[in-house]
């Protein structure tokens, strides 16, 4: 008894105080913060190294940390630059899995020691607030700012690899493709109008085709940008262009025109070709995933009608087994318990079933003083079966060898063609248990005829007389608390 508290004690220790695990709730909420916020800087950072960093105009006396027009972007970036600092510190303080042993890692000096070989690098330099340390006002400083900014999508491979473990999710895959997707046209328009800016003199550029085709063509003056077309009319068209491209449904309305616009399209055509095969491929692969129930619903239905008719089976009766069916499948949803269960170890079994019986052992006077054991010993012989108004759960006649609790619905007690008694919730129905012992099955003195929609957990006697015999204490207390609504093994006695 004494290695319990030790093998406690030495798991507690494992965990070093002040560390956070990497599989708690919070982690969790953290990470997916920081997803979120990576997810916000590869579409910020592009397009403002593209987009505004070039145009930004900075005044002389502006000082070096401070831009010369504060706006909620700008907070909003400072915000998240603190956010991925705020991260550092976490994972310096974050236990991981060693791949070697699979054990939990939470020593402070090698949690900070795998952390600086890992990701350490990565995170602190997409942390650095580079707006603030570069001066504005040097010549280059727009370029050099848009390179240091562009870093900080490294990020993106660390959460390329957390996002492995949504793969199994066809919804979360059709989501992160679609996401995917929509980032990669994102980043090509950008590459796109920094093509069309390079080139803003050329009379066959596409901005310089754009700006023609607006209201404000005469003004417009390749080398005053104040002459352009808007940001959002640029940035919509490159965001169209690369789109049908991508998509290979390209009209022609804004169409490469110089060799670099010529070769960045080709290289766009081919990227799409790839991602257009590799989404829809998967796209039909989950859409045919998702589907795979309802296929196998119908054949096993196609199953059933074909048994029905080679065996030259009743209408009534066939349509009892397809009605049954039908009210299964939408029960369960296809899953078969006993088929699922079957993989895992017993304990394990007896606890998912312990869990299962639960409403009925909390309900039942019979099991009130059962312990732990000896319910799990239960569970992993009690079943579970749904009925639907107007079928038999015992006609007249029939043996009885199960004990029946009837946990929601009611039933209709029949004996000679005439109702004697209505059961509902937590009534009990079997024979006279007084007898479990003999070796004789009685005969069912009644028909059991379900009125309502009604779920019934059952067991055999034999294998109630096992768990009785290794729980002798128990088997007292059952029998004294038992009470049969109605008893199918005795004709005069009716309780």
């Amino acid at each position: 008894m004494s290695l319990n508290p030790t093998s406690t004690s030495r798991t507690q220790a494992k965990i070093h105080p002040w560390t956070i695990r990497h599989d708690s709730l919070f982690k969790a909420i953290w990470d997916w913060l920081i997803l979120i916020l990576v997810m916000y800087t590869a579409i910020e950072i592009p397009y403002t190294v593209v987009f505004s960093l070039p145009y930004q105009v900075i005044k002389e006396n502006t000082p070096i940390w401070f831009l010369s027009d504060v706006t909620p972007l700008h907070v909003c970036n400072l915000w998240v630059d603190l956010m991925f600092i705020v991260d550092i510190f976490i994972n310096f303080r974050s236990t991981y899995v060693a791949q070697d042993s699979d054990e939990i890692i939470s020593n402070p000096k090698n949690i900070v020691l795998h952390y600086l070989k890992t990701w350490f690098v990565v995170d602190f330099f997409a942390a650095i607030p580079f707006e603030f340390m570069i001066n504005p006002t040097k010549e280059g400083a727009a370029t050099l700012m848009g390179l240091f900014k562009t870093a900080r999508l490294l990020r993106l491979v660390r959460v390329a690899r957390k996002l492995d473990r949504y793969s199994e999710y066809g919804l979360a895959v059709v989501v992160l493709l679609t996401c995917l997707f929509m980032l990669l046209a994102h980043w090509l328009a950008c590459i796109w109008h920094a093509i069309g800016h390079h080139e803003i003199h050329n009379t066959n550029g596409w901005i310089w085709l754009l700006a023609m085709e607006g209201k404000n063509a005469l003004k417009y003056n390749a080398s005053d940008h104040t002459t352009w077309p808007n940001v959002n009319s640029r940035y919509v068209t490159s965001l169209y262009f690369t789109l049908t491209s991508l998509t290979t449904v390209g009209f022609g309305n804004v169409s490469p025109n110089t060799n670099a616009e010529k070769a960045f399209s080709v290289c766009v055509m081919l990227v799409g070709a790839l991602f257009y095969a590799a989404i829809f491929g998967n796209m039909t692969a989950i859409i045919q995933r998702l589907y795979s129930r309802t296929s196998r619903f119908h054949r096993d239905l196609r199953v059933i009608e074909e048994f029905s008719k080679f065996n030259k089976v009743p209408p009534s009766l066939r349509d009892d087994l397809e009605e049954f069916f039908r009210h299964e499948w939408i029960y369960t949803k296809g899953v078969d318990v006993d088929h699922v269960l079957k993989r895992f170890p017993e304990c394990l079994q007896a606890d998912v079933r312990h869990h299962l019986h639960k409403k009925l052992f909390n309900e039942c006077m019979a099991f009130a003083n059962a312990d732990d054991g000896c319910l799990r010993a239960l569970s992993l012989r009690f079943t579970i079966q749904h009925f639907l108004p107007g079928h038999f759960v015992v006609k007249q006649g029939d043996q009885i060898d199960r004990l029946l609790f009837l946990v929601k619905g009611s039933i209709e007690v029949i004996k000679d063609k005439e109702t004697c008694l209505v059961l509902g919730k937590g009534d009990t129905i079997s024979c006279d248990y007084s007898s479990i012992n003999s070796s004789y099955i009685p005969k069912a003195n009644a028909s059991l005829l379900i009125q309502t929609h009604s779920e019934i957990h059952s067991i055999t006697w034999s294998d109630l007389l096992i768990v009785l015999k290794a729980y002798p204490t128990f088997q007292e207390d059952f029998l004294d608390h038992l009470e049969l609504a109605y008893n199918l093994g005795n004709i005069d006695e009716v309780k």
